[in-house]
């Protein structure tokens, strides 16, 4: 008897991804020069941290 019920790990595959990019995003706001490359990385980190809850919430 077969299942015709099929999984997907897309959900943790991003929001493991997304995960790594917060925190590059987190590492360039304490370790770049300049406000304006810090903002991008408070940027980055905020916005990859989104995405990865709602890709964890879209594939559950």
């Amino acid at each position: 008897m077969a299942l015709d019920a099929a999984g997907t790990d897309k959900g943790v595959g991003f929001g493991v991804l997304f995960g790594i990019l917060a925190v590059v995003g987190g590492l360039a706001m304490l370790a770049a020069p300049g406000q304006l490359a810090k903002a991008g990385g408070f940027a980055l980190a905020v916005t990859a941290a989104l995405l990865s809850v709602v890709a964890i919430q879209a594939y559950a």
